[in-house]
């Protein structure tokens, strides 16, 4: 079975492809040897590179459709042909259709290179462009998936977390944690580095407005370029930064129900060798949200039941602000700085009320309330230097970037614990009082430098260094007011110190001959990690230890649209502050959760196998995947009393995930885009714990279909669906969960705005329903994070007009070679 499902199945799922290739080229004579036809793509007026542009080429007299291409993010393009006379269509949403001729293939050459080819913006279409953002709301290549936060209607107004949740392979469950293919364990980036916006404290996502995010890139097995954390892969979450001329941005307001009040807009200059960009969103939200569990604990002599009900209100006020500039030393030189700061404040309340039951629900046995009333204050800054510098030839380069965080959070609790009676009136017994206070702050610096040296044709050589460095504080303490004073409780007050250095160096080798691309690296990680405990004077110092974490990737290039790639990679996952943290939340008197400051990393070597195939109206991206985990990490519940339970992460021994992903779009008529996404996955969990197995296998999937329709040239209607289906664990499962999402835009103001309506949770469905069990206890329960949001933005773009006209003064120059 297991060489079925490691061997055979990837096989049987590519052999058609195979098979089709095979056939193509052995009909008839023997193909002559192709050519290789290479060029750059780039706006005509900017010279910036166009990525994501379609390339046909045409033989020539008859004018039949040769091959084709999309560009990389660098704009360049490469084909393969066989010598003769041809044409090639370069076409961009925005952009006029250009057509270059007079192109010969000889049998004697090996490459031809056009340059640079510049497109001229389309006068007629750039309003809508501009209004609709007119680029596919997924783009993917076959190690990479790019989200276009611009034509997702759903989350205006949102945040980060709303955006994530309809990326296709990554979900975002009702506390705000982040998966990608079913794995928590997932790299987050902001700009291709860590960021404090995300990385620290448990909102970060929540207060990241999502009218700052340009778009959201998902790497499933990333090359050793990318930090060896995150095993699951990388998300990068891209911020918004224009490059053009003048002065242009854009404004954003937002009204929303519960609670949901912002305004942010995006500012950009350009002035000759200056390009400065700022960013800054404001934001007022209050989120309710509510719980219910239902619990059996049977201590050996008789049954006790808990009835747990709570509501919830979080949230606040939040700021964030960015503010950089690029400044062109040369045209071959651009030191980029950029500073970020985020200021939050939050006034949670959370109710709990408990009702404890004897042998049954017909035998209550007295109840009690318990209130929160949380302050909580979060200042981030964070900073950052980049040095690019581009050599001669294309491909060339040299940068270097130095990151400063400067994260704090602080956060206090005043609770109330009110004892009733059976029938819920007040006992007579005296409540009880206590109050939590919690300050938390890191630094973390960050130097890294990446080398890039193209060699040969297509070839390439890498080489890079990395450098973290990061503290963390936790001071926590949790006080009891007994006998006119308030007074300690043991055990769950202390001052704890993370710090965590890691040094890394990577060289990655890559070529491309023919229809084949390779790449190769290696990844070296020097990890030197400590926690100490102040008051108690624990220390956990880790030995220094090192790790090599190795990639490969290779390509073949299929005839009709078709392509796959093969890809591995080893990653990590090493325990972060809130794993090892052995002070966590005190909200809940019965329900107690806390990290472990004896976890060990978590290993994972990941294979995968994709194909991308692309027509004329639609593409498909599908994937076979297999990860095989060692130390795995999982949250372990344990009945400590008859009326409370401990959850803590431990590390168990193995998991193995099988899955196949399928990403597709289609377009079946000009106004009409269809997107979906489906995952299924089976995960294997082996392992024990204090004596006890917590085994589990489980088959599950999930998935999400999109649908958005252009009416009158005006109206935009989008509609997404998200299901996730009953998934096993070791100690019990996870419940199906599904949300519908809708938006509905029209361009107002001579198309300068847009109005734009969207409800997320149209039927406030989305909550987390699980079951967890073991030999003493039996759990059952439901959370929901934050109910049903309407939300109704108005967005206006900045100096339309002047580009228009701009564009006029380009047509008439006549441009470049198209």
């Amino acid at each position: 079975m297991r060489f079925i499902r490691t061997t055979l199945l990837p096989v049987l799922f590519l052999l058609p492809v195979l098979l089709s290739a095979q056939i193509e080229e052995s009909n008839g004579n023997p193909i002559p040897e192709k050519r290789l036809l290479k060029g750059i793509l780039a706006d005509a007026a900017t010279k910036t590179p166009l990525a994501f542009a379609t390339v046909t080429l045409f033989a020539l007299p008859d004018s039949s459709v040769v091959t084709g291409s999309i560009t990389d993010e660098l704009g360049g393009f490469s084909l393969l042909a066989k010598p003769g006379a041809y044409f090639l269509r370069g076409q961009f949403l925005s952009y006029k259709t250009g057509f270059q001729g007079n192109i010969q293939l000889s049998a004697s050459g090996t490459t031809l290179d056009l340059g640079i080819i510049l497109l001229e913006p389309n006068t007629n279409i750039l309003d809508e462009v501009i209004i609709s953002a007119e680029k596919s709301q997924v783009q993917f290549g076959l190690d990479k998936q790019v989200f276009n936060v611009g034509k997702d209607l759903a989350n205006k107004g949102g945040s980060a977390a709303d955006i994530l949740d309809n990326v296709p392979s990554v979900t975002v469950d009702v506390e705000g944690n982040v998966s990608l293919r079913g794995s928590e364990n997932v790299r987050i980036l902001i700009d291709g580095k860590p960021s404090g916006l995300v990385s620290f404290g448990s909102n970060g996502l929540s207060q990241l407005p999502a009218n700052m995010i340009d778009r959201v890139e998902v790497i499933t097995n990333p090359s050793a370029r990318y930090e060896a954390e995150g095993m699951a892969g990388v998300i990068n979450i891209v911020l918004k930064k224009e490059q053009k001329r003048g002065i242009n941005g854009s404004f954003d307001l937002t009204v929303g129900q519960p609670d949901n009040y912002g305004a942010a807009f995006n500012i950009n200059m350009r002035r000759e060798k200056f390009n400065f960009f700022s960013n800054y969103g404001v934001r007022y939200r209050k989120g309710p949200g509510e719980g219910a569990q239902y619990q059996e604990y049977n201590d050996g002599s008789q049954l006790l039941i808990t009835d747990l009900v709570s509501d919830r209100l979080r949230g606040g006020l939040s700021n964030n602000f960015r503010f950089g500039a690029d400044y062109y030393l040369t045209p071959k030189d651009v030191l980029t700085t950029a500073l970020s700061w985020r200021y939050s404040l939050d006034n949670n309340s959370n109710t709990i009320l408990y009702r404890d039951f004897i042998g049954s629900l017909d035998n209550p046995d007295g109840s009690s309330r318990r209130t929160d009333e949380q302050t909580e204050k979060e200042p981030n800054m964070e900073y950052s230097l980049n040095y690019k510098k581009t050599f001669q030839r294309e491909g060339h380069t040299l940068s270097a970037d130095v990151q400063y965080q400067d994260n704090t959070e602080n956060s206090s609790s005043d609770l109330r614990e009110q004892f009733l009676t059976s029938d819920g009136n007040p006992s007579g017994q005296a409540d009880l009082l206590q109050r939590s206070d919690n300050r938390e702050s890191e630094r973390n610096l960050v130097t890294q430098l990446d080398y890039v040296h193209p060699f040969g044709q297509e070839g390439k050589f890498e080489l890079g260094y990395r450098g973290g460095f990061r503290d963390i504080r936790n001071d926590y303490l949790v006080e009891t007011f007994l006998d006119n004073n308030w007074s300690t409780l043991a055990g769950l007050s202390n001052n704890m110190v993370y710090t965590e250095n890691i040094y890394a160096a990577y060289a990655i080798l890559g070529n491309k001959v023919s229809k084949f691309s390779w790449q190769a690296g290696l990844r070296t990680e020097l990890a030197d990690v400590k926690t100490e405990l102040l008051q108690t004077n624990e220390i956990n110092d880790r030995p220094l230890y090192a790790n090599l974490f190795p990639s490969a990737h290779v390509g073949y290039e299929l005839p009709k649209e078709n392509s796959m790639q093969v890809s591995y990679s080893r990653r990590i996952r090493r325990p972060n502050f809130w794993d090892l943290n052995p002070f966590f939340t005190y909200s809940d008197s019965r329900n107690f959760w806390s990290g472990n400051p004896n976890l060990q990393p978590e290993y994972t070597d990941a294979y995968e196998i994709g194909h991308l195939k692309r027509w004329e109206k639609a593409s498909l991206n599908s994937a076979i995947f297999f990860r095989h985990t060692t130390d795995v990490v999982e949250r372990i519940r344990t009945q400590v009393s008859d009326t409370s339970a401990f959850t803590r992460p431990v590390n168990l021994a193995t998991r193995n995930d099988y899955g196949m992903s399928f990403t597709g779009s289609y377009e079946p008529f000009s106004n009409w885009q269809l997107n979906g996404n489906l995952n299924f996955f089976r995960s294997i969990t082996e392992g024990a714990y204090e004596g006890q197995d917590f085994n589990a296998d489980t088959y599950t999937w999930f998935g999400r279909i999109s649908s958005r329709v252009d009416l009158w040239k005006k109206v935009n209607v989008q509609t997404t669906f998200n299901y996730r289906a009953p998934r096993l664990n070791p100690q019990g499962k996870e419940k199906a969960m599904y949300h519908a999402d809708l938006g509905i835009s029209t361009d107002i103001l001579r198309n300068n705005g847009t109005l734009t309506f969207s409800v997320n949770d149209v039927f406030n469905t989305r909550r987390r329903r699980y079951i967890t069990e073991g030999a003493d206890f039996y759990t059952e329960g439901s959370f929901q994070w934050r109910a049903r949001q309407a939300t109704l933005t108005f967005s206006y773009r900045l100096n339309r007009q002047k580009e228009k006209e701009q564009s006029r003064e380009r047509d008439g120059d006549g441009g470049g070679d198209f």
